[in-house]
């Protein structure tokens, strides 16, 4: 028994930097960089025209950062429900929750809902990051009910990493 609680132990220790390992960190937008994040590299990291985007291997989540200039609370808010609604995701007005959080150094505001999508029932959240006067990071997220549970470890280290250029 005192064997296997050592090699759980070990497995424990081990386990986060072997996942970690795997991580791919990316700047972006990559010709004048706000921001660094790692992401899996199975979830297929891409740059877009406004930022990164990635999605779990198995699709049970969606994230992605987009760098706004200047843009307020509330039209960044509208512009993900908008990005949202086009990819055919709903969401429920009446789950809104709000929360605020820091992260290396930077203050992070989080909206959360519960929603739908062409899968069933989703959770999806919405967190703003100012890593630099007048840059906004648009952090969205929905994730599959059910499924996205087994991706925790993995969303906490994608979140940890997120950090301001240099």
């Amino acid at each position: 028994m005192k064997k296997f609680i050592a090699a759980a132990a070990l497995a424990a220790m081990l386990f986060p930097a072997a996942s970690f390992a795997a991580m791919k960190t990316i700047a972006f937008p990559s010709d004048a960089p706000v921001a660094s994040i790692a992401f899996p590299e199975s979830w297929g990291p891409e740059e877009t025209d406004t930022g990164i985007q990635a999605t779990s291997d198995d699709d049970a989540i969606y994230i992605s950062i987009d760098v706004a200039e200047g843009e307020g609370t509330d039209k960044a808010v509208d512009e993900v429900i908008a990005f949202l609604e086009k990819n055919g995701v709903s969401i429920d007005p009446a789950t809104q929750k709000q929360s605020e959080d820091t992260i290396n150094g930077m203050k992070m505001a989080n909206f959360d809902w519960s929603g739908k999508d062409k899968d069933g029932p989703v959770s999806i959240g919405l967190s703003l990051v100012s890593p630099k006067p007048n840059k906004l990071l648009l952090i969205t997220y929905w994730g599959t009910k059910g499924e996205q549970e087994k991706h925790a470890e993995t969303l906490g280290q994608i979140i940890t990493s997120l950090k301001p250029a240099n």
